[in-house]
C-alpha cells in the first residue's frame, strides 16, 4: 500500500472541500496514526485500574456570589450533531420526544433558563455543535425558547472528512450518492472545529473561560456550580465526569491508568482476544461523556500545536452507505472527546452520581426514560422515581427498534416502569394503556397487553 499516496489523496480531497486549519492538521495526525502499526490499541495487560476519585459530592457549594462569577464564565455546549438514524428517522435526534410534547431540546433549553434565573445575573450561553443537517431546526428552537444572548452564536458546525476505502486507504467514491462519501470525525472533533469556526475566538473575547460538554442526549447532564468552582480554582485545564460502572455500561468507554497517567479506553481501542473490556469490577471508572475544558488552556496548546490535544484514533469499520452491507467497504477515522485526560497534562476525573449519566441510546433507554420511571421538573431536571439501579429494558430489535414501529406498540404511552427491574420483550407485543411492570418480566409475543393490567409483582 502506497501510504504517502493516500494520505496525499485524502488531504487533497479534503482540502478541496474546505476542510481547513486546525481540521485539516487534524484529519493528517489521524491518517499517520492510521499507518502506525496497532495505533490508538490499549491491551489489558498493559493497564492498570484507577484508585478512588475525587466525587462531586464532596465538593462544597461556593458562596452565592463566588457561584455568580465563575457560572458567567461557563458556557454550555451541547453536541447536537447526531440523527435519529438508528431509531428510523433522518432528522436531529434531539427533537425526538422524551416526555409528551416535550423534546431533549426543550429540556436542556428549560435547564439553561432556570440556571440564569437561579443565579441571577450570570449569562451561561447555551452552544450546539451542530451538523448540517441538525442546525436549522435546532437552532430555530433555541430562538424560540429565547436563549439567544447578544454578541454570541448558538451553534458551531462539526467538521467532515473523506471516508476511506479500507483496502488501499483512499479517497471512496460513490457516484450514486456523492453525500456518502464524508463522515463526522467523533466527537472528539469538538476541538479542531471550536478553532476552526473561530468559536474559540468568539468566546474567549467574550470573557467565557470555561466550557461544560456533554451529549444532547443525556438530560442528566446539568452544569454543576460546584464543579465549575473547583475546576476554576484548581486550575484544571481538562476534566472528566466519571461515575462507577454497571454491566449496563460494557460497551462503554472506561478510564484505568496507562505508564502513569489516566486514560480512557473505547471498544475500539481493544486487541482482538482480550475479553476484560467487560470486566465492571476491575474497570471501575466509566465515561460520561460530560467534560469540563479551560479554553484558555485549550486555545494555548493550539497555539503551539493546531491538532492539539492529541487523541487516540479510533478505527470505525462500516461500508460506504451503512444501510446495503454490499457497498464498499471503508473506515471512518474518529477520536473520543474524553480522551483529552490522556494527552492534556494536569487533566482529572470527578466522580459523579449516575443522576448525571442517563443518555438515551436506542428505544430500551427512550422507554424508560418516558415512562414514570423518571419525572421532570418545572427546572428540566430528569429526576429517577425508582429505587437502587433502575430498569433495564430489552426490547425486540426486530419489532421495536425503529421510533414508528416503537411508538404504534404503545398507542396509549409507556408502562408504569417505577418498580420494574427488568423487562423483557421477545416478538411482537402491543401495550395498552396504564399497563404497570413489575420485578422482573419476561413477555413473548404476538401478544396485547390489556388496559390496566399488571405484570409481574
Amino acid at each position: 500500500m502506497n501510504t504517502t499516496g493516500s494520505v496525499a489523496a485524502v488531504l487533497a480531497k479534503a482540502e478541496t472541500e474546505g476542510v481547513r486549519g486546525a481540521e485539516l492538521a487534524t484529519l493528517r495526525r489521524r491518517l499517520h496514526q492510521l499507518n502506525e502499526q496497532q495505533s490508538g490499541l490499549l491491551p489489558s495487560d498493559e493497564l492498570e485500574p484507577l484508585a478512588d476519585l475525587p466525587s462531586l459530592n464532596e465538593l462544597p457549594e461556593p458562596p452565592a456570589d463566588r457561584a455568580r462569577e465563575v457560572l458567567d464564565q461557563v458556557v454550555i455546549v451541547k453536541l447536537n450533531g447526531g440523527l435519529g438514524t438508528s431509531m428510523g428517522l433522518s432528522g436531529p435526534k434531539s427533537l425526538i420526544e422524551v416526555k409528551a410534547d416535550t423534546t431533549f431540546l426543550d429540556v436542556i433549553a428549560t435547564q439553561v433558563l432556570a440556571l440564569r434565573q437561579r443565579h441571577e445575573g450570570v449569562r451561561l450561553p447555551l452552544l450546539l455543535m451542530n451538523s448540517a443537517i441538525t442546525q436549522g431546526s435546532s437552532v430555530d428552537l433555541l430562538r424560540r425558547r429565547g436563549l439567544e444572548l447578544p454578541g454570541l452564536p448558538l451553534d458551531f458546525l462539526q467538521g467532515r472528512e473523506p471516508k476511506i476505502r479500507a483496502d488501499d486507504h483512499c479517497p471512496v467514491e460513490w457516484p450514486a450518492d456523492p453525500d456518502l462519501e464524508w463522515c463526522p470525525p467523533g466527537h472528539g472533533d469538538i476541538y479542531p472545529a471550536l478553532a476552526a469556526t473561530g468559536t474559540l475566538a468568539t468566546l474567549l473575547d467574550a470573557g467565557l473561560r470555561y466550557a461544560f460538554v456533554s451529549n444532547s442526549d443525556n438530560l442528566g447532564a446539568i452544569a454543576d456550580v460546584r464543579i465549575a468552582a473547583w475546576f476554576a480554582a484548581e486550575q484544571v485545564p481538562f476534566a472528566l465526569e466519571a461515575t462507577r460502572g454497571t454491566p449496563a455500561d460494557r460497551k462503554g468507554g472506561h478510564l484505568a491508568s496507562y505508564q502513569g497517567h489516566m486514560v480512557l479506553r473505547e471498544t475500539a481501542q481493544v486487541p482482538d482476544g482480550d475479553d476484560s473490556f467487560s470486566d465492571v469490577e476491575r474497570w471501575r471508572w466509566y465515561n460520561t461523556n460530560n467534560v469540563w475544558i479551560d479554553l484558555r488552556a485549550l486555545a494555548d496548546l493550539q497555539a503551539s500545536d493546531q491538532a492539539a490535544p492529541s487523541l487516540p484514533l479510533i478505527v470505525n469499520r462500516k461500508t460506504v452507505d451503512p444501510r446495503d452491507s454490499a457497498s464498499t467497504p471503508v473506515i471512518q477515522l474518529e477520536s473520543a472527546m474524553g480522551a483529552a485526560i490522556g494527552s492534556i497534562p494536569g487533566a482529572r476525573a470527578v466522580q459523579v452520581p449516575r443522576t448525571r449519566f442517563a443518555p438515551v441510546k436506542t428505544t430500551d433507554d427512550l422507554l424508560v426514560v418516558r415512562s414514570d420511571a423518571y419525572d421532570l421538573t418545572p427546572h428540566g431536571e430528569m429526576k429517577p422515581a425508582y429505587e437502587g439501579v433502575g430498569p433495564v429494558v430489552s426490547l425486540d430489535k426486530e419489532f421495536y427498534r425503529l421510533l414508528p414501529d416503537f411508538d404504534k406498540r404503545f398507542p396509549s404511552g409507556p408502562p408504569s416502569l417505577r418498580h420494574c427491574r427488568r423487562l423483557r420483550v421477545d416478538g411482537d407485543v402491543t401495550f395498552g394503556a396504564n399497563v404497570t411492570v413489575d420485578g422482573e418480566v419476561d413477555l413473548t409475543g404476538p401478544r396485547h397487553i390489556d388496559d390496566g393490567e399488571t405484570l409481574g409483582g
